[in-house]
Parts: structure tokens; C-alpha cells; sequence
């Protein structure tokens, strides 16, 4: 696995440097400012970006727009920030971050979080149009379509979708829907709810079949089939 490491703090970035080397069959590359690693990500290919949010000559939200600009979909990009607010995440995440980890973490809790991108990138590419009904969404373009129609997401409806998609006409129960956002710390009241009614108003509102199902105290189902108990 090759990893683009962009971190200014030189303890954070030797401390990961070091371990994800000592485990073998790791490169990592660092970078100490956005400039160089913004330059560094788009030049070389790389497994997975941990971006740091607050770096010097160009920040980590800056980074990681030009990079998804400039065509650079399908690499995942783990955020590293100290800053643990819902509107922090969010912001990280509209930015096209894959995941977010706030600061202090474990190195384990970081490896495992890599790991999960990596695999997930990495599906073979008969897997990576995600589909369901006449529901189809593109891994690598983030472009989703019903029935032909181009449907307007938003990065935190995509992730929602996503994770809807790979488990289809299973129910998802809310606690991997908030992980999926938020990671182990989701925030305080119900703001799932505001998330998955702007996904369904996106993918159902103007279709007489509807693939998202609410299953009453558990969670959610996507599937093409009529709604279940």
C-alpha cells in the first residue's frame, strides 16, 4: 500500500510513518505543507491521502477541493483534524473527504480506518456502479441516475446511499447509518432523520416505486421489493 501522508507536525507524521512501516508491505510518503502535497497527489498515484486540515501554504479543505477537481475521484482521503464540531465534519466531508478522525486518535483506530478505504476503492469494476430497481450510482464519477434521470446529491446524501447500495434489501440499522457519518461520536439529537428524508426526497419523490423504506425502530431498507415488517 502506498500513502500520501500530509501532516505539518512532526511527531504525528513519524509516529504514523513509523508504525504503518514496521507492519510491512506499507510506503509512506510525507508531505509538511498542502502546496507539496497537493503537488505530490496529483503527480504520483497513491492508495489513500491522510490529510491534515490545518497545514501551512494551503489548507486541508483547499487540498482536497482541487484535488477532487481536478479528477482525482477515486483515491480516498482520510482527514485528520482537532477540530470535533458536526459542522467541522461536515464541512470535511462536502469538501470530498472519505472519512474524518479527530485528533488525539490511536494508530490503530487509524489502521483500521485505512484499511476499510482501501478495500473499499479497490472493488473490482464490474462493482463500481452500485445499483438497485432502476437506481444506479457511479463510485468513480459520485454521479447518480434514476431511471435515467440525473439525481442531485449532496456528499453526506452519497454516503448515505452508498452504504444503502452495498447492503441492498437489507435493513441498515441506524447505529452503522450514523457511523458512517459521524464515526464513533455522533452528535447529540436526531439528525439522521433531516439526512435520509433529503436522500429519499432525492431518489423517490418523483417515482411511483419507492426503494427506501423506513423500518420503524431499527433503521433502514433499500430495496425494489414493497416495504416489509
Amino acid at each position: 500500500m502506498r500513502l500520501l501522508l500530509i501532516e505539518d507536525h512532526h511527531d504525528i507524521a513519524a509516529n504514523i510513518a513509523e508504525s504503518f512501516q514496521a507492519r510491512g508491505g506499507s510506503v509512506v510518503e510525507h508531505a509538511s505543507d498542502g502546496e507539496t502535497g497537493l503537488q505530490m497527489a496529483l503527480g504520483r498515484h497513491y492508495d489513500v491521502i491522510v490529510l491534515d486540515l490545518m497545514l501551512p501554504r494551503l489548507d486541508g479543505l483547499s487540498l482536497c477541493r482541487r484535488l477532487r477537481q481536478a479528477g482525482h475521484t477515486r483515491v480516498p482521503v482520510l482527514m485528520l483534524t482537532a477540530k470535533d464540531l458536526l459542522a467541522d465534519k461536515i464541512e470535511g466531508f462536502e469538501a470530498g473527504a472519505d472519512d474524518y478522525l479527530v485528533k488525539p486518535f490511536s494508530l490503530a483506530e487509524l489502521d483500521v480506518r485505512i484499511k476499510a478505504l482501501v478495500r473499499r476503492a479497490n472493488l473490482p469494476e464490474s462493482a463500481r456502479v452500485l445499483g438497485i430497481g432502476d437506481l444506479r450510482f457511479d463510485l468513480d464519477t459520485l454521479e447518480a441516475e434514476r431511471g435515467g434521470e440525473s439525481l442531485k446529491l449532496n456528499p453526506t446524501t452519497r454516503r448515505l446511499l452508498v452504504l444503502l447500495l452495498q447492503n441492498a434489501n437489507r435493513v441498515v440499522t441506524r447505529a452503522e447509518l450514523e457511523r458512517e457519518l459521524w464515526g464513533d461520536q455522533p452528535p447529540q439529537g436526531d439528525f439522521l432523520r433531516a439526512h435520509m428524508h433529503a436522500l429519499r426526497a432525492a431518489i423517490d419523490k418523483n417515482f411511483s416505486v419507492k426503494l427506501l423504506h423506513t423500518i420503524h425502530g431499527t433503521g433502514y431498507r433499500l430495496s425494489a421489493e414493497p416495504s416489509r415488517p
